[in-house]
């Protein structure tokens, strides 16, 4: 066993479990250490919650962890008890069972000593000669042959517009999906900033009766629903610019079938988005972004009756507008915003917002510890679109030299900037994959050594 190289995985969501298991899959492969900070390996934020509300926003038939095997997922479910399905769509709880039972396989079926999980805090990763020194909190070290980076999804930056006395304040929640983001019983109005899908996990979490919602962002636009499968139309891969292809997808929708149409382009994303110059991607993400989200990732039909509901009670108020200032006051919070195409500022009183913004993506807004220090190292650099890291076509991290950095390398939302849709499970799946047989070859190891 000592005579095999190390492969870091920093982060056991999604991303790093997949290509951790790609990686000891192969008998003749690396030793892995898998570095996780929380207490649970394998699941990640996405598939901790127990809330019966969290449901997959992707069909049960399009979730196993393997490209390779699609059923792979189904016949788990199958031998398994104490889960529903609603409408094609179970829990996410139940998701990250499956995610830890991959896990817990691989650690029985693989040879001892090949994956070996690290209850720790990666705090610096830097060149050690040919081979890397992953740092953790602990004060140990890690040499490895190479480093992954899947550090998931980063935490939204804190609105500009609030001072540090709201941001230090409990009426403000920084991370829906923080364990610990809970609300006082005796609060009645809140703002949600943003409209999106973590604006909809917030909302179901955080509802009780009473409570009403006001949802905040710049087009007001709410995922729609996914409908019952229909038959796919058939689309050519098409190129061009972000107008052309909104065209060829107007044209491929107009017998009202726009979920076929857009399901049917998701293979050819990654070719259109890598097609685009610098421009044509600004230009899609200032104009055309927005209701891209909205219709490409949707929502589960039972969660989406539920938004409508608490829509139709105006428990849940969206509007689409701009949020001028957040200012904390001994009785909540004083929102001043500005609905969109107007210019009378708005006053609203609250009892609490949170941060529904999303995904970030600017590098130099990251609150993430090790972000920053392989920032000051050089070692990566964000990617012109400002949605994350900077990666080659086979995911290996740039450095400010403009160099790909041999071993290492980073996979999932870190990586929106070189493939854009690189945050579900079907295309984190297929990029992990990839990543492992880069690794391999990389180490010239196992069947990848061929």
């Amino acid at each position: 066993m000592s005579n095999r190289p190390t492969v870091a995985v920093v982060g056991s969501g999604f991303s790093g479990l997949l290509t951790a298991l790609h990686l000891v899959a192969d008998p003749e492969g690396p030793t892995v250490r898998l570095v996780e900070r929380s207490a649970a390996f394998g699941r990640g934020a996405a598939y901790t919650t127990a809330n019966a509300g969290h449901l997959l926003n992707v069909r049960v038939a399009n979730m196993s962890a393997y490209p390779d095997d699609p059923e792979h997922f189904t016949r788990w479910l199958a031998g398994h008890e104490g889960w529903s399905a609603h409408g094609g769509f179970v829990t996410r709880g139940v998701y990250g069972d499956y995610l830890q039972d991959l896990l817990k396989a691989a650690v029985v079926r693989s040879a001892a000593g090949r994956l070996l999980l690290e209850g720790d805090e990666v705090v610096d990763i830097s060149r050690a000669g040919p081979a890397w020194k992953v740092r953790l909190g602990v004060g140990r070290e890690i040499e490895a042959a190479a480093v992954v980076l899947a550090l998931g999804v980063l935490r939204p930056a804190p609105p500009a517009v609030a001072g540090p006395d709201l941001l230090a304040s409990p009426r403000y929640v920084a991370d829906p999906w923080d364990p610990k983001a809970v609300l006082d019983d005796e609060i009645d109005e809140v703002l949600l900033l943003g409209a999106g899908l973590t604006m909809v996990d917030a909302a179901v979490t955080l509802w009780r009766p009473g409570r009403r919602f006001w949802a905040l962002s710049r087009r007001g636009l709410v995922p729609r629903t996914h409908a019952p499968v229909g038959p796919r139309p058939e689309i050519e891969a098409p190129r061009g610019s972000p107008v052309e292809i909104l065209r060829a997808l107007r044209v491929a929708s107009s017998d009202g079938c726009w979920r076929e149409a857009i399901d049917e382009l998701r293979p050819h994303v990654r070719t259109i988005w890598q097609g685009w110059s610098g421009a044509e991607r600004a230009a899609f993400l200032r104009h055309l972004r927005p209701w891209w989200d909205v219709h490409r990732h949707r929502l589960a039909p039972s969660v989406a009756r539920r938004v409508a509901m608490l829509m139709r009670g105006r428990e849940l108020v969206v509007r689409a507008g701009k949020v001028t200032s957040l200012n904390l006051d001994r009785d909540g919070v004083e929102v001043l915003w500005r609905q969109r195409g107007a210019k009378l500022t708005r006053r609203l009183w609250v009892g609490a917002v949170v941060n529904c913004a999303g995904l970030l993506g600017d590098l130099n807004q990251a609150s993430e510890p090790l972000l920053r220090q392989l920032l000051l190292r050089g070692l990566i650099r964000p990617d012109p679109s400002r949605l994350g890291v900077d990666v080659d076509p086979g995911s290996r991290l740039i450095g400010v030299g403009g160099g790909a950095q041999v071993g290492l390398y980073a996979v999932g939302p870190l990586t929106r900037g070189a493939f854009w849709e690189i945050t579900s499970v079907p295309d984190i799946r297929s990029q992990a994959a990839e990543v492992a047989q880069a690794i391999m070859r990389g180490l010239k190891l196992g069947s990848a050594a061929a």
